[in-house]
């Protein structure tokens, strides 16, 4: 009887339910749902999904949760390339080859692909920044930023984490305040062309929405445009319960299915679905870089790179750093395949060894002449030319290849320990690439480019002497490394670090100093702004926050802080010397100091500094 009134019901809809036929708990409720859930649920059955329905009771109990489970599907629909019919067709293919033990590089031989070695402060590295700073405003910029800082020992969004204390500068500020410096700086080189904004588009997470909005709009966007700046949020996937690619119920709801994140590779289906890629054409951009939510040394390398890609003509340009045998960073790989295929993609480094093995390099991954491994080390950077990657995603739809990792329960590989899903990584989009494609890389030292936050003080600790700690000790300690070397370059006459252990991580110490991207943007601006006779001590503290401050003939043993407006002129010279600012060890157990100082396990006691804040339009000088 149940059976007729609802086929009944479904004929007045002109709804089919043959496809429920034999599936009495879903056809009994299908007169609750919309013809284009009924159409969703078809799609399910007709994909092996009936499992998800087994368990649904009479029509009248939890009918707003099985209609809610139909708004979940059409979300999981409709935030992949192709729907879910899609998504589990693939992952069937990928289960299965997994599950076969099959070998993605199988028929392929790894060679050292081309690209540009740069050396930080000679002729050629100038060239290029300086051609960089002029096309930067022809570039839009992507910060991936779906993380939380949890994997640091911090509760908040990476993001919102101090690259460093002397200023407090957190790393969203520190990316927004360098695209507004390249902005100005680009548009002062093209004089009498028209001001252009640089697009600036963040990907958040479930996670991180709402605090990153929440961090943008607290501090007036860090002095961006509020209409310069959009946020895409990126949908988790369903995830996958056996080999067969049955959807996993969510563990503590019968209604739902369980999702789980799908990786920073969604950043070229969220930019293809938005419309900004055609808006940004038709603005006349060439040019996206894609970039990761916490290396404070990343801009000191994309004004030279910018220029690497617009000299070279480069579709595909990551950024990478030289990387030492086995060191664990993925390498950028040509990879050619015996059917005459080629690619150029980062290969992580616990498969580049074994290939290399594989395939006539009886030692494996080893370094060259130089020192270093000839496949240079990927840090997940990519600037890509705008027309040629929206001819790639128009042919997927804004998908880039997946892969997935499933933890066995035994050697059968018949069932899993625990659900997984597709996975895609940001730095796959080459792998889809036609051989035409132009794809290089440039190098830069990694002292300059490279030092991201990502372990906690525990983790770091563990890591062996002489390889990377990758966390916030060691994050912001190169920083002031980094600064120290650029002056030193420039011609200052900066004391050696000492070495001191914070969090368990022996660590260089060098004179603290930092600066506004406004005042040391390219390494020309920074010669430009330092002569004479200077010298920093070792336990120095220098901030500058100021695009028009000139340092001639400084003397510095202590602190010295020096703010000014844009239309204040600031000269800086003199010997400086007081008590300074002075490190304190932290324990980062110590819950009584806030997460973003212990996890570093340092603070600065500020005991004595010069300071000199210009506020009115003017000259000053500060003569000490």
């Amino acid at each position: 009887m149940e059976a007729a009134v609802a086929t009944e019901s479904l004929s007045k809809l002109n709804i089919n339910g043959d496809f429920a036929s034999s599936l009495p708990n879903l056809h009994k409720n299908l007169h609750l749902l919309s013809p284009q859930q009924v159409e969703l649920a078809k799609m399910l059955v007709e994909k092996g999904q009936s499992h998800l329905f087994e368990h649904w009771p009479e029509p009248g109990v939890d009918d707003g949760e099985k209609k809610a489970f139909f708004d979940q599907v059409a979300r999981l629909n409709s935030s992949y390339p192709g729907g879910l019919a899609s998504y589990i067709k693939i992952a069937r293919e990928l289960l299965a080859d997994s599950k076969a033990g099959k070998n993605p590089f199988d028929g392929f031989t790894p060679s050292v692909p081309t690209g540009e070695n740069l050396s930080h402060g000679d002729e050629n590295f100038i060239k290029f920044e300086e051609a960089g700073v002029k096309e930067a405003q022809n570039a839009a910029f992507v910060l991936v930023a779906g993380g939380l800082g949890e994997r640091l020992g911090y509760n908040g969004i990476k993001v919102a984490l101090p690259y460093e204390t002397i200023t407090g500068t957190c790393f969203l500020q520190n990316y927004i305040e360098s695209v507004l410096a390249l902005q100005e700086a680009s548009y002062r080189m093209t004089q009498g062309g028209q001001k252009k904004e640089i697009p600036f588009v963040i990907m958040t997470s479930d996670d991180t929405h709402a605090r990153t909005v929440e961090l943008l709009e607290s501090h007036s966007y860090f002095g961006m445009r509020p209409t310069q700046v959009k946020l895409l949020k990126q949908e988790k996937v369903a995830c996958l319960e056996d080999n067969d690619a049955r959807l996993a119920l969510d563990p503590h709801n019968k209604f739902r299915v369980q999702t789980k994140p799908h990786g920073h590779g969604d950043v070229h289906s969220l930019l293809y679905s938005s419309g900004l890629l055609y808006e940004w054409r038709d603005a006349g951009l060439r040019w996206v870089l894609f970039f990761q939510d916490t290396n404070g040394l990343l801009f000191k390398a994309i004004p030279a790179s910018i220029g690497v890609s617009v000299t070279k003509g480069y579709h595909v340009n990551s950024l990478a750093v030289p990387r030492k045998a086995k060191e664990a960073i993925g390498g950028i790989t040509k990879l050619t395949h015996t059917d005459g295929r080629s690619m150029v993609i980062n290969v992580e480094y616990n498969q580049l060894d074994p290939l290399l093995r594989a395939t006539g390099f009886p030692d494996g991954d080893v370094n060259c002449e130089t020192g270093y491994s000839p496949f240079p080390g990927n840090i997940n950077q990519l600037i890509l030319e705008l027309d040629s990657y929206i001819e790639e995603l128009k042919k997927t739809g804004g998908g880039i290849k997946e892969f997935v990792n499933p933890k066995y329960k035994d050697a059968s590989k018949t069932s899993f320990k625990s659900s997984t899903r597709l996975e895609c990584m940001m730095q796959d989009y080459p792998k889809t690439l036609p051989p035409s494609a132009r794809v290089g890389f440039t190098v830069m030292d990694a002292w300059l480019a490279y030092a991201p936050v990502k372990n906690n003080p525990e983790d770091a600790a563990k890591v062996p002497k002489g390889n990377p700690y990758h966390s916030a000790t060691s994050g912001e300690m190169a920083v002031y490394r980094a600064n120290s070397l650029i002056l030193r370059k420039a011609g200052v006459k900066v004391d050696n670090p000492v070495n001191e252990v914070f969090n368990g991580q022996e660590v260089e110490v060098w004179p603290r100093i930092v600066w506004k991207p406004t005042w040391g943007l390219t390494f020309a601006d920074i010669r430009s702004k330092v002569s004479g006779s200077c010298s920093i001590t070792q336990r120095s503290t220098l901030a500058i926050k100021g695009q028009n401050i000139f340092v001639k003939d400084l003397s510095l043993d202590g602190a010295l802080v020096i703010d000014s407006i844009d239309e204040a002129e600031v000269k800086v010279g003199g010997s400086v010397q007081n008590k300074g600012w002075i490190l304190e060890k932290v324990d980062y157990k110590d819950t009584s100091v806030p997460e973003e100082i212990r996890i570093r396990g340092f603070r600065f006691k500020q005991i004595e500094q010069l300071e000199k804040h210009c506020s009115e339009p003017g000259k000053f000088e500060l003569k000490a």
